[in-house]
């Protein structure tokens, strides 16, 4: 099962990045010549999705002018100008965009080397028992990250398990590595407004139907300057 549409997520406020994004938002900063968006759009079009829905708050004015031409995937957006509304509550309004059928979702400041993420998670993906389908990296593998991690992965064959959260524990071997296929479905039945990807995910896990799939080469979460400079140095 290959999904034709893909949601970015692009909508944060990039706080993080400092002076960096004070004129600039966070998904229009280079890395190797290029704005992340278009990393991120490169890569729902390899995973062969043909429209996107990009999210929109911070300066999103820039991202829609800068992605006005893209054909390949054709893009849409989802203006979150009057509210941001996290990553979950961000999914739901983009509903009307997305259709029913299984989707990618993907931050817009992720580098990835290695095996193409989203292929990976197309392959793997199990119609009869999955609602969403996670994207994990070892820590050992995520530059310049220095986090304890989030999941244990049980029951591990092949490069494809079952997420545990970290909980108590003080060191977790896998990080999600943001990207996933979910079906869109799964964002309804929470509090108008802002929430979290991660309370669908907790209601897909007590349900057994969360799988995450494990990444072959490095990532980078573009979150920070230092995150910036790392991902520069991975792709130089």
């Amino acid at each position: 099962m290959t999904p034709s549409r893909a949601m970015i997520m692009a909508a944060g406020k990039g706080t993080r990045m400092g002076a960096l994004t004070r004129t600039i938002p966070k998904p229009m900063l280079p890395v190797a010549g290029r704005p992340l968006i278009d990393h991120a759009l490169d890569r729902a079009a390899e995973g062969g999705a043909q429209e996107a829905v990009v999210n929109l708050h911070h300066l999103g004015d820039q991202i829609r002018a800068h992605l006005s031409a893209r054909e390949a995937p054709r893009v849409s957006f989802s203006d979150e100008s009057d509210e941001l509304l996290d990553t979950g509550g961000g999914v739901r309004r983009a509903r009307p965009l997305l259709g029913e059928a299984p989707v990618y979702v993907l931050n817009s400041d992720a580098i990835w080397t290695g095996a193409a993420p989203l292929p990976a998670l197309a392959a793997a993906w199990d119609e009869t028992r999955m609602d969403a389908l996670l994207h994990f990296v070892r820590r050992e593998d995520a530059v310049a990250y220095t986090r304890a991690g989030d999941f244990f992965l049980e029951d591990l064959e092949g490069g494809l398990g079952r997420p545990v959260r970290r909980g108590e524990a003080p060191l977790a071997p896998y990080i999600y590595a943001s990207a996933q296929i979910v079906r869109p479905a799964a964002f309804e039945g929470f509090p108008p407004g802002p929430f979290s990807t991660n309370l669908v995910w907790d209601r897909l896990l007590a349900a057994g139907r969360l799988f995450a799939v494990v990444h072959e080469g490095a990532w980078v979460d573009v979150g920070t300057p230092e995150g910036l400079a790392a991902a520069e140095a991975l792709l130089a």
